[in-house]
């Protein structure tokens, strides 16, 4: 080490430490609001382009391939074990240790990715054998699917260079870029697909170019802002700093724990293909789920996670207890409206945004019923990712893989009892069912090892939380009742029925908070009006 330990930052008093967490948290769910916008257009594109046909059929599933190894070795795993040991690193070091460890990162993650992705590409034609078993029959979808995943493996090297970049920014406490970084992953999906695939005789490998263009567009626009911050990657192959051994300890376990939601999903996927459209069917239907769960759910995670790791580095246990209760209390507030939203509007959202081009009637009413499925297991989905930070946050990635090695038992059983009665809108059920396990054993895992949490306001927010729908409800009733919806066409209606539905809907539940003189809505007035000021 050169010089001497530099004194750790002292620690922000909790209230401080909330106000800054939300406000990252809304940073980057606005960044990922305008992403998931895109990533709406992006869906409808393609929807419109290539329907639920067997070319979209054979796109998802071999997107699927790659975006799991992404979840489980790049953003999920890596993040996850790279952001505490950083941190500390930070916190603790010299500033030339920290970046040392950073290259030396970027120097085992770039080789490793490398050879996986050449491995993947080899080896494609039985990865799909085995994730596509009902495309055995249909050799032509099968060669479609084939190809299709050999175009999109780069994809895995260039999102685990942007997840390692958005590693080191978070850690930093800077947030915009890695979260504006998906925007221009879908423009160039969109660009693509409307520009590229008419070129091709087989026009999903268009979009399927435009996938690894995007991954690589996610990384190059980090850059820059690792470049202001004086870190500029350089080759340092150090597999055995001691660093890098952690990290790696680190993620070898998680590589099941933090991304069990994606193994439940590939599960669905690889079980969808022995129904027409099932893989299109849960793929849009996660889409929708994953609108609320990106701009709140992984946002609050994402904020949340280098101060629990901080606090963690001080050993300061009261502060993470009271941090976790607050990130658990923002969840519900944000995530019980939308699921209750999602699940009451999902036909008329399907309709409105999906039904167009060849896609049918008959696929809205699939999609929308995979939507209700995932729907009930929203709270689960983002809770986790809360709890899941906790724990990383002190280093231990052994105890949330244990459990999502059941949680994904649980899954591939439900999925098997309930496929033959529901189809594939039964495997997205199976999945929410499995997070709901996973979420449990957590909650009481943690709660034994902190020695409790303030579970007191937890339960007082959710019940305010709860109080506040009844209004929500009340209009989401009165608007997937109204009659517009069953109208042809007439798309200017009914846009305009569902946002003054769901303008309504939200100022009803605001409302509410408000009478209730709701902490939660306390804290994001509070950070609205500061930024407001700041701004004047």
């Amino acid at each position: 080490m050169s010089g001497p330990t530099p004194a750790p930052e002292p620690p922000r008093p909790p209230s401080t430490e909330n106000h800054h967490v939300v406000k990252s948290a809304g940073l980057i769910g606005l960044a990922t609001f305008a992403s998931r916008i895109l990533g709406f257009i992006r869906d409808m594109v393609l929807a419109r382009l290539f329907g639920a046909t067997a070319a979209a059929d054979a796109f998802f599933v071999a997107y699927r391939i790659p975006n799991l190894l992404r979840e489980l070795f790049a953003e999920g795993s890596m993040s996850s074990a790279f952001i505490p040991v950083f941190t500390e690193y930070h916190m603790l070091r010299e500033k030339k240790d920290a970046w040392d460890l950073a290259s030396a990162v970027f120097t085992t993650l770039l080789t490793i990715v490398t050879a996986i992705t050449i491995l993947g590409i080899v080896a494609a034609p039985g990865i799909v054998w085995l994730l596509a078993p009902g495309f055995h029959n249909q050799p032509d979808k099968l060669a479609l699917t084939t190809v299709l995943t050999r175009i999109m493996f780069p994809y895995l090297l260039f999102i685990s260079l942007a997840a390692l970049a958005m590693g080191i920014l978070n850690s930093l406490r800077a947030f915009a870029a890695p979260a504006l970084s998906p925007v221009f992953f879908n423009i160039f999906i969109i660009g693509c697909a409307l520009f590229l695939s008419p070129a091709f005789p087989v026009p999903i490998f268009g979009v399927a170019i435009g996938v690894v263009a995007g991954g690589a567009a996610q990384f190059a626009t980090q850059l820059p802002g690792l470049a202001f911050r004086g870190m500029v990657f350089g080759w340092r192959f150090n597999p055995w700093h001691p660093g890098v051994k952690r990290i790696g300890a680190l993620m070898i376990p998680s590589l099941l724990g933090l991304s069990v939601t994606q193994i439940n999903i590939t599960v669905s996927t690889i079980l969808a293909s022995f129904f027409a459209g099932g893989p299109t069917y849960l793929f849009y239907g996660m889409r929708l789920i994953q609108f609320p769960l990106g701009i709140f759910g992984v946002a609050l995670a994402t904020a949340i996670l280098p101060t629990l790791s901080a606090q963690a580095a001080r050993g300061a246990l009261d502060e993470l207890r009271g941090t976790l209760a607050f990130g658990l209390r923002m969840i519900m507030f944000i995530i019980l409206p939308a699921m209750l939203g999602l699940i009451l509007l999902r036909q008329p959202i399907v309709h409105l945004f999906f039904e167009h081009g060849s896609f049918t009637a008959a696929d809205t009413a699939a999609t929308a019923t995979a939507v209700l499925c995932y729907a009930v297991g929203l709270w689960a989905f983002a809770g986790v990712r809360i709890i899941v930070a906790a724990f990383y946050s002190m280093q231990d990635t052994v105890t949330p893989a244990a459990v999502a090695a059941i949680a994904v038992l649980a899954n591939l059983a439900f999925s098997i009892l309930l496929m033959d009665h529901l189809e594939a809108a039964g495997l997205a059920l199976a999945t929410a069912l499995a997070s709901m396990i996973n979420v449990g054993l957590l909650v009481a895992i943690l709660t034994r090892r902190l020695g409790g949490v303030a579970w007191g306001s937890v339960g007082q927010s959710a019940l305010r939380t709860l109080l506040a729908t009844v209004p929500l409800i009340a209009v989401c009733l009165w608007v997937s009742g109204a009659e517009v919806w069953t109208h042809e066409g007439d798309w200017i209606g009914k846009t305009v029925m569902l946002t003054v539905g769901i303008g309504l809907s939200v100022t009803g539940y605001v409302g509410i908070h408000a009478l209730l003189k709701s902490d939660e809505l306390d804290t994001v007035w509070q950070i609205v009006r500061r930024k407001v000021g700041g701004w004047a």
